[in-house]
């Protein structure tokens, strides 16, 4: 599958990448979980440079993309090779999301490890692809996680008690 025609040495691969904690926990908030065959991704719109406030570091322009690779996964040497061969994955595929502000967030399964190069190229251009087609639809203004009924950590409202005490 190729990737939509862009000149990549534009951009600076570190201008690709999610960095810091705020950035992932910002996509966490306010995405759904997405699933693709071998992996689950998170994809954010971000805010437009006019809405930001004054004290807030201005992001790049285009999409941004950051790996989960956690220690269920393997030990270090196969972590590294997953990441080592995803961020190469999205590299080449980074043309299909090159216009949009978007942060996504991609979290491989240990099938990564023996899934040859063409499939792992295709899953991750097929995630770009769904990342680029549901950018195109409006999404909520309130975070998913202040929605009611979709936090898992609330408990749930107290109902009133209706029945009068009687004095004793």
């Amino acid at each position: 599958m190729q990737p939509l025609p862009m000149n990549l040495s534009v951009i600076p691969a570190g201008q690709l990448r999610l960095r810091r904690h705020a950035d992932f926990q910002a996509v966490y908030k306010v995405a759904r979980k997405h699933y693709a065959k071998e992996m689950s991704f998170f994809f954010a719109k971000r805010v437009p440079l006019a809405e930001l406030k004054k004290n807030v570091p201005v992001p790049p322009e285009g999409p941004r993309v950051g790996l989960t690779v956690g220690k269920v996964l393997g030990k270090a040497h196969d972590r590294n090779r997953i990441k080592r061969r995803l961020r190469e994955a999205v590299r080449r595929q980074a043309g299909l999301l090159s216009d949009l502000p978007v942060d996504v967030v991609l979290h491989p399964r240990r099938t990564y490890l023996t899934l040859s190069w063409a499939e792992l190229e295709s899953e991750v251009a097929q995630a770009f692809q769904t990342v680029r087609k549901l950018a195109d639809k409006p999404q909520s203004p309130t975070p998913l996680r202040e929605r009611k009924g979709v936090s898992k950590n609330k408990p749930a409202p107290k109902k009133p008690n209706n029945a009068v005490k009687t004095g004793s």
